[in-house]
């Protein structure tokens, strides 16, 4: 695209005003809760070991015994999670965040994330906040719950927590080639059946969380064994098949996070993804102790998108990234 032909934004103004009023009606839901508004670094020491998200690197700067890779930021956990440690109380942000690679008609690398946290709740308490929030603002029905396990039941016909990984990986033959679908680890068969399977037919439920999330994918929740397997207490809110957020009774144990991070560099290491430091702040800030407490992360973006009836998330951008 020339810069002649692209230097119009995508949104029309009347989604841009949309979004203004999008963001008073989140900032007066926290005034009215008494959730304190924070602001942290978009560009920081450190980013995540997940195998699925890539984050993007900045020049190196100088430090300390040499130089170093900063790295704009994909959420503002962990520096949250940092505040939270020293006292914070109840906390959210509207952070813009930044994931490497990822452009699509739901995604821009680019992209707004209202992330918050809430000291004693655990994740059943949040999600009626969340839906609160959510329904509020798009003035639609409160969500059904589902079982990660029952959609799975429900939608493949297979037991997503016993069902053997040769069973998952004959699945994903429908949409991936054998030699590909052989290189499978369990839980990236598990996302693929998830995609192609569950989502689709998750349009047809209205909003609904989904919770009990397999313990591999745990990320940063604490697990409990439940019906004799062990489920995350993780959490994903769908409206008409559009992921809008993922949420945690989070994990305070500084051990077991450590654990989970170097568990992430080995599958990042198989996968042929370099490996990512470990936030060290972080840890500390665990062991010094953050509060029971859960979290979510929610895009803007997409609740725009939803709250507009758009299908492309360049309609709620000025600039997506190829017009950046």
């Amino acid at each position: 695209m020339s810069e002649s032909a692209g230097w119009q934004p995508t949104a029309s103004l009347a989604a841009l005003e949309s979004r203004a009023q999008q963001l008073a009606w989140v900032r007066d839901f926290f005034a009215r809760r008494r959730v304190l508004e924070v602001e942290t670094p978009v560009l920081g020491r450190y980013s995540v070991t997940d195998l699925n998200i890539d984050s993007l690197p900045v020049a190196p700067t100088s430090a300390a015994g040499g130089q170093r890779n900063l790295w704009l930021q994909t959420s503002p956990e962990y520096p949250m999670k940092r505040l939270l440690a020293a006292g914070a109380g109840d906390i959210y942000q509207v952070a813009r965040v930044f994931r490497n690679g990822e452009r699509g008609s739901r995604h821009n690398p680019e992209f707004s994330l209202l992330e918050w946290y809430r000291r004693d709740f655990d994740d059943v308490a949040l999600m009626a906040e969340v839906a609160d929030l959510v329904c509020g603002w798009l003035e639609c029905p409160r969500p059904v719950t589902l079982g990660y396990r029952e959609a799975f039941l429900s939608f493949t016909g297979i037991d997503p927590f016993t069902s053997d990984s040769g069973v998952l990986r004959q699945l994903c033959r429908r949409w991936m080639a054998s030699a590909q679908v052989a290189e499978l680890q369990r839980d990236e068969c598990l996302d693929l059946l998830m995609s192609c399977c569950v989502e689709p037919e998750l349009a047809n439920l209205g909003p609904v969380f989904v919770t009990g999330y397999p313990e591999s994918q745990a990320a940063l929740a604490r697990v409990s064994e439940v019906d004799g397997v062990r489920k995350a207490h993780r959490f994903e809110l769908y409206i008409d098949g559009l992921e809008l957020c993922n949420g945690y009774w989070e994990l305070t144990d500084a051990a077991e996070q450590r654990r989970r991070f170097d568990a992430d560099n080995l599958a990042r290491r198989r996968a042929g993804r370099p490996p990512m430091p470990v936030d060290e702040s972080l840890l500390a800030a665990m062991e010094a102790g953050v509060p029971d407490c859960a979290g979510v992360a929610l895009g803007l973006d997409r609740l725009l998108m939803l709250k507009l009836g758009l299908k492309d998330i360049a309609g709620v951008l000025a600039f997506p990234g190829e017009r950046a």
